[in-house]
This record gives structure tokens, sequence and C-alpha cells, in this order.
């Protein structure tokens, strides 16, 4: 689990208890890491619940069936929008939270790689801290792959694992921006959009790595993850709470 490092500054904790809308969600972030960028907003941890949305990879633009992708989310009552950060299709929806970690810092690329390791450890911490047997690595087949993602495991059958937790990052001259989507409850919705996007994409993957964590432990809901993704940044730096209002 990381620790707060010596001298760290304080970690401002934001809820935000309505989602703005799909794209304006996104675009909140952007402009959230140009103020870490000025020196007028300092580390900040935003969450929220989201509306359904796809959130496609730039590189997901360039293929043939993204049109035919983006009518299939719309169909399946999700908003397709494409992000600044690499990576393939992720959906998520109301009973998923999402996490938006900024910090201000001179020499904000040098620490790239580190961040996904550090930040998908204490994600995986937090989930295990709520119950869920959690761990850090791309599993084989799984929708968005990535070297950091965070997945659980069954425990009536170890060797069935599924993703829980996309990570994303984006850097400025003086500033980072880390943000991850924890899937909670209800994956059902998310499975069949990330089924008919991958299909109209051509992608392959395996729909059995897509899941949510009160798949492994039932009866977990978005607010236990939240108190328990809190409680695992305040081992990280010291914290400090403020309304939405205050970031507008």
């Amino acid at each position: 689990m990381p620790q707060a490092p010596a001298g760290s500054r304080t970690l401002t904790v934001v809820r935000q208890r309505e989602s703005l809308g799909a794209a304006a969600d996104l675009d909140f972030a952007l402009g959230l890491l140009q103020k870490v960028k000025t020196g007028s907003l300092g580390p900040t941890l935003r969450l929220y619940r989201p509306v359904p949305t796809v959130a496609f990879g730039q590189r997901d633009t360039h293929l043939p069936g993204f049109d035919a992708a983006a009518r299939a989310c719309r169909e399946l009552g999700f908003e397709p929008l494409v992000r600044k950060a690499g990576g393939r299709a992720a959906a998520y929806h109301e009973r998923t939270l999402v996490i938006d970690h900024l910090e201000p810092e001179a020499d904000a690329i040098a620490g790239a790689k580190g961040r996904f390791s550090r930040f998908g450890e204490l994600l995986a911490g937090a989930l295990r801290d709520a119950g869920v047997e959690a761990g850090v690595g791309e599993i084989p087949g799984e929708y968005c792959p990535g070297e950091f993602s965070v997945h659980g495991s069954d425990p009536l059958i170890p060797e069935r694992r599924i993703k829980l937790v996309g990570t994303a990052q984006r850097v400025v001259a003086g500033g980072w921006l880390f943000s991850s989507v924890i899937v909670v409850a209800d994956s059902a919705p998310i499975r069949a959009v990330l089924e008919a996007s991958y299909a109209a994409l051509g992608l392959e993957w395996d729909p059995a790595t897509a899941g949510a964590a009160d798949d492994l432990v039932p009866g977990l809901d978005v607010d236990a993850v939240e108190a328990a993704v809190i409680a695992a940044y305040g081992r990280y730096a010291p914290l400090s709470y403020a309304e939405f209002p205050s970031l507008l």
C-alpha cells in the first residue's frame, strides 16, 4: 500500500453528487488539469458516479466499424465518447465509481509509469479492504487491456478472474491527471454494450473478463467501495474535504 511521502501536501477529496453529463464529466476533468497546471488548484481527488458511457480510445476511431459501434452504444442506452487517453473502449454507468486524482508536479512525465503501478496497487488494496480478492495485472482476453488493470478473483473458482478497474493518465507540463473507473455492480449492461461495441470494431476479447465487484462479493455497493477508496488514499496522503462548487 502506498504510504504518504515525507512532507506530502494535503489531498482534497471532493464528492461530485450528480453527473454533469457524459461529455461534460470528461471535459471537467481536463479543465481541472489545466487549473493544476497553472497553479490555481492543488492536489485533488474527485469522485463521482457517471451516466452510462462508453469511452473509446483514439485508435478505435480509425477502425471501419467505429460508427456502427457508436450506434450500438446508443441503442443500448450508453453515450459513446472518445477520450484523450489511449486504450480501447471501456464502459461504465451509475453503479461504477470514477476517481480523478490530480496533482501538480514539475516533472510529471518522469513518474508516469510508476503511477500506474502505485495507484493500481492502492485501488487493489481498497477492494481487498472491501472484501474482494483483488490484484494488479492484465488478464488474458480482457477489454481495454492494460498492464496495470485491477482484477478480482472468484473465491470459489480462483482461476476465474474479472477486470474491475481500468486506469488512464494524462500528463501536462506541471501536473498530471490519473483517472480510474471501478465497476462495482450491475455488470450485465456493461458486458452487453462491450460485446456489441467490440464486435462492431472487429476486436477480439473474452466477455467472461467483464464483471463487477458484486459478482464476486454479493451485496457490495458503491458506497462501501467509495469509503474503502477514500481510506486507502488516506494512507497515501493527508486528506481534507471540500464541496463540489469549490472546483467551479
